[in-house]
């Protein structure tokens, strides 16, 4: 899919100044009209009846619109296409507290994220490595980088919540796995691209903090993606009390902004499905430039014979 098109030598774009005048020339022609006597046809009339008006009109829009698509590939156009990357490793960091037992989202915020957490993993290119962290007081490597979507899926589902909040603790676990990426085999020595797309609900309130990973990560060219799950309405229940833990995006959105990232928030298991799908857009094709020339080539090839095919049909006389 082309995202956006650009040309090499815009200045040939001028061209298409003709195209207007060629509009006006037309229409002033097919307009034009003399006296005539009773039953006599002439200027256009004559060369083309009324009946067969239709098939001048495609002819003509045929032939400008041939000189745009040529004119176009004359200009040497080029677009900027989403290529999948061939392999980079994505570092999933889950937040496990308590915090995520909450039912504001259905059935809980750990259920929901686990099940679009699976779909993510699911939807990133085949040659991509995935790990998975979780935090809660400390951070764990359950799962180092390794195309096996089953172990990932399998450790995803086998979460358990636990206390505390360590969001600091993920990110330095996250870039501690960078080290367990095994090497591309046809370019062993080429560094692999890393993202780290860490879900929380919540704020740090243990652990070394999350802006100073966060910095450790910038200075390793490692951008953070954060998604901030959960409502403002979120509770969870302490010994038959109410206890509320309300959604806090501005420590997830800090972490975005320093480490070069970008920071996401859902309050559904809808929206956290786009913004997974939007995240593996992100983190799984790379913007590319390819040559389109030859597409506009064919486009004005298409729309000359139809031209053709127009005047030889006002021209033919059948029988």
């Amino acid at each position: 899919m082309i995202l956006e098109v650009g040309f090499t030598f815009p200045m040939r774009l001028w061209a298409l100044c003709v195209v207007p005048i060629l509009l006006l020339i037309y229409l002033a022609w097919g307009w034009k009209r003399r006296p005539r006597k009773t039953g006599e046809r002439t200027g256009l009339e004559a060369l083309f009846p009324k009946r067969k008006a239709w098939k001048r009109h495609i002819a003509v829009v045929a032939a400008i619109a041939t000189i745009v698509s040529l004119t176009l590939a004359w200009a040497m156009p080029f677009g900027y296409v989403n290529v999948p990357r061939e392999r980079a490793t994505v570092i999933l960091v889950m937040d496990v507290s308590i915090s995520m037992e909450a039912e504001d989202v259905a059935p809980n915020r750990l259920k929901a994220a686990q099940q679009a957490a699976i779909e993510f993993i699911h939807e990133l290119p085949y040659g991509f490595n995935v790990s998975l962290i979780s935090f809660a007081a400390t951070a764990a490597l359950l799962v180092e980088p390794t195309q096996d979507r089953g172990r990932v899926e399998a450790a995803i589902d086998s979460l358990q919540l636990r206390q505390s909040t360590a969001i600091g603790e993920g990110i330095y676990a996250a870039l501690d796995a960078t080290a367990l990426i095994p090497p591309d085999p046809n370019h062993p020595n080429d560094p692999c691209p890393v993202a780290i797309v860490l879900l929380s609900d919540g704020e740090s309130n243990t652990g070394r903090s999350s802006s100073a990973a966060a910095e450790e990560a910038k200075a390793q060219g490692i951008a953070v993606f954060t998604i901030a799950f959960g409502t403002a309405d979120g509770y969870i229940m302490d010994r038959g009390r109410r206890n509320p833990v309300p959604v806090n995006k501005a420590e997830l959105r800090n972490i975005a902004n320093i480490s070069g990232g970008r920071a996401y928030s859902a309050d559904s298991l809808g929206q956290l499905r786009e913004v997974y799908a939007g995240i593996s857009r992100s983190v799984g094709y790379e913007r590319q430039e390819a040559e389109i020339t030859e597409r506009f080539v064919g486009f004005g090839v298409i729309f000359g014979v139809v031209s053709l095919l127009g005047v030889m049909s006002l021209a033919a006389r059948w029988p």
